[in-house]
């Protein structure tokens, strides 16, 4: 589904990816770890196509297309969906009339007929039952005066409403209390199937007790030094990163 081969990523000069390979297949589940400033939330940028970002070298294929060619709007339409670990406000714009938008504009791209005002209200309220957001939420404008929890929860509303193919969660664990950890990761386990791909971006083992990786990445200094199944998680967590960044300094000097 995904292939990302050799990616180099640089901000104003200074080179943050240097040579990711990445395979994502349909159905899996993939968690990247790593200490903070290793490049993880800039891999989903690059992902989502964030323009602040100039790709050196290497490629990502999506469906077997460039997806470095596509705009950030097809990458949408094609499937892709990025959760955000800061989700933006919208003043004015409420969740309901911001939903409809978005999801009648990927039928649109797909060739599907659009809703009836009946039929998206009511995939709305099932959908909404994924992360136990109340009507009352919907109606306001889209993460104003949220709380951490109520943004992340909104955030896998959405994901549930588009019903994306595969989609990238950037530190969606993060401010989240046990309870909206629990609604969140249990929303994004409810939404996997065989046909769509989730990648976690995390720091924590607690995420992946909900959420059930297939494969465990650490990225450090720019590219992925170490992959397993779930039991890495559980060893980072007992071990921390220093004995990654020993290895990965020992792997150098040879």
């Amino acid at each position: 589904m995904l292939k990302i081969n050799n990616l180099h990523v640089s901000i104003k000069g200074k080179e943050i990816l240097k040579g990711v390979n990445l395979e994502i297949k349909e159905g899996e589940v993939h968690a990247i770890m790593g200490p903070n400033g290793t490049g993880k939330s800039t891999l989903a940028s690059v992902i989502a196509g964030k323009e602040i970002f100039d790709v050196t070298e290497g490629s990502i294929t999506y469906e077997g297309k460039d997806l470095l060619a596509m705009s950030v709007e097809d990458r949408a339409r094609e499937g892709i969906f990025i959760g955000f670990q800061y989700p933006v406000e919208i003043p004015g714009v409420s969740i309901t009339n911001f939903m409809k938008t978005a999801v009648e504009e990927i039928r649109r791209y797909r060739g599907l007929p659009a809703l009836s005002e009946l039929e998206f209200r009511k995939m709305m309220k099932e959908k909404a039952k994924v992360v136990e957001l109340t009507e009352k939420l919907s109606d306001r404008s889209v993460n104003e005066g949220f709380s951490g929890g109520e943004k992340k929860r909104n955030e896998i509303f959405q994901m549930a409403m588009l019903e994306p193919r595969l989609s990238i969660l950037d530190e969606t664990d993060s401010g989240l209390d046990i309870d909206a950890l629990r609604i969140v990761a249990n929303g994004v386990t409810k939404l996997k199937s065989p046909e769509n791909s989730t990648v976690v971006i995390t720091h924590y083992q607690r995420l992946l007790d909900y959420i059930v990786p297939d494969f465990v990445h650490v990225l450090f200094d720019g590219k992925i030094v170490k992959s397993g199944s779930k039991e890495l998680a559980l060893e980072l967590e007992q071990r921390g990163y220093d004995w990654i960044k020993q290895e990965y300094e020992q792997r150098n000097q040879h």
